[in-house]
């Protein structure tokens, strides 16, 4: 899947996750609901400013926007990345990691 598709789907899927119709989503971002419905499906890229825009309404910062998970929520996935670090067989096997990088 192409970036352009993904950054699409992720923000169609936070939306939705926000129970946010694409009108009153395009309202809140300040664009035209056929532009959203073009972002969402991968046809167009937004700009910077939209994007902005765009994480400011779905109140996540814009790294979040390209955080392409398979569908794991961003903050379990910080909260399971946090739990396995009570683990000091897993703190070392990542320090090993980085430092290999």
């Amino acid at each position: 899947m192409s970036l352009k598709k993904q950054l699409g789907q992720r923000i169609q899927d936070l939306r939705k996750s926000k129970k946010l119709t694409q009108e009153k989503f395009s309202e809140l971002v300040g664009i035209d609901p056929k532009n959203v419905s073009k972002i969402e499906n991968g046809i167009n890229y937004p700009s910077a400013e939209t994007l902005t825009s765009i994480a400011k309404a779905l109140d996540v910062d814009v790294y979040e926007l390209f955080v392409f998970t398979d569908g794991i929520p961003y903050e379990q996935m910080r909260q399971e990345i946090v739990k396995s670090l009570e683990h000091d067989k897993t703190v070392l096997y990542l320090y090993r990691m980085l430092k290999g990088i």
